[in-house]
């Protein structure tokens, strides 16, 4: 697949822009603060109707507006699809083929994105919440029952927040709702570990050779899911279950104490071993970039077994960032056969054919042309 088009009114630092571009190698090149990333950003918003540098959905919208909107025409393989997404003060409205979406998880999926920028090489030594933020996007854009799941938790998991601060400062001390809470949560934190389990499984099988190319033969990575309730990958949904209610059971008390949810989904965590060495914590600079890049690009190779058909990939001031050998490993990967946008303020000292075949478009003060 890949993005024909993309407009844009109101977004970020950009008053109107409508662009179409090539379906191969796209580089914008640009000083920094003009509005390259903001572009990327912008294809990113569309597709996942989020942003990958904030949560604060307002931040997109350009200075003394009402709204920004976005809109683009994505290729596949048997149709063209106009995307539309417009984000105001009272939320957002997507539009799939000219026809609102009721829920944002029935719009997501419809045009795939990977992307890659510099804050993605914290995946690896970053906080556990950068790991599932990633899991949950990653699977939410080939399974929108995942999204739809995960916003269900996401509601029980306040609920019960909820409860337990009523119990902890005494309003509340019939226990009966809370085990009905707990219930409904345990049935939730289920679907959504097995779904992660088997995700990762998908990940590691793609990305462990990607590695070993990637470390010349030299290095073996492994991906592994670390639930905070003890609960394995092979086992069948009621013993899952079970685990949940024992360790529910166990520290209830104390979470009363604290007015808080201790387990679950919500403080599970990723881990990424090579050589059997945690990289994380013993890992080299090198060994962790590795691996987010071995990471990102079979995140490519799992979308397309997925669904079919290459993402479109973002790299966004991240050649940079990669040595002379990992950045040809990285073009020789996605060269002739993915759409990918690739922002730098020069192109320079990155020798490879891709980058020539490329279209090339100049960035200034949020005005984006053709070069």
């Amino acid at each position: 697949m890949y993005i024909e088009s993309l407009s844009l009114k109101n977004y970020r630092n950009y008053e109107e822009l409508f662009i179409e571009f090539e379906d191969k190698v796209n580089v914008i090149l640009g000083e920094n603060a003009q509005g390259k990333t903001n572009v990327m950003e912008s294809i990113y918003v569309l597709a996942m109707a989020k942003s990958h540098r904030t949560s604060n959905d307002k931040e997109l919208i350009r200075w003394d507006q009402d709204y920004a909107k976005i809109e683009g025409r994505v290729q596949k393989q048997h149709s063209s699809l106009p995307l539309q997404l417009v984000i105001s003060k009272k939320g957002k409205k997507a539009k799939c083929n000219h026809i609102e979406q009721q829920r944002l998880s029935q719009y997501v999926g419809n045009m795939n994105v990977v992307m890659f920028a510099p804050e993605d090489l914290n995946l690896v030594k970053g906080s556990p919440q950068v790991r599932r933020r990633f899991i949950d996007m990653e699977i939410g854009q080939v399974s929108p029952i995942y999204l739809h799941d995960m916003s269900q938790y996401q509601k029980i998991l306040q609920q019960r927040n909820h409860f337990l601060k009523m119990l902890q400062i005494k309003k509340q001390t019939d226990q009966t709702m809370l085990e009905i809470l707990t219930e409904q949560f345990i049935q939730m934190a289920v679907k959504i570990v097995t779904k992660r389990f088997e995700f990762l499984r998908l990940l590691q099988k793609w990305a462990k050779p990607i590695h070993h190319g990637i470390s010349r033969g030299l290095e073996t990575l492994e991906i592994q899911y670390k639930p905070s309730v003890e609960v394995l990958e092979e086992q069948d949904l009621s013993k899952m279950i079970a685990s949940y209610e024992e360790k529910f059971a166990k520290v209830r008390n104390r979470e009363i104490e604290r007015g808080t949810t201790l387990f679950g989904p919500h403080r599970d965590d990723l881990l990424f071993f090579v050589n059997d060495r945690d990289v994380q914590t013993f890992g080299s600079q090198g060994q962790q970039r590795t691996t987010a890049l071995s990471v990102k690009l079979a995140e490519i190779e799992l979308i397309h077994a997925e669904i079919g058909e290459y993402p479109i990939l973002l790299l966004d001031d991240v050649l940079s960032e990669l040595d002379d050998y990992r950045q040809s490993h990285l073009l020789n990967t996605i060269q002739g056969k993915v759409q990918t946008f690739v922002t730098t303020t020069s192109v320079d000292g990155i020798d490879h054919q891709t980058l020539k075949e490329a279209s090339t478009f100049e960035v200034t003060s949020g005005v984006m042309r053709k070069a």
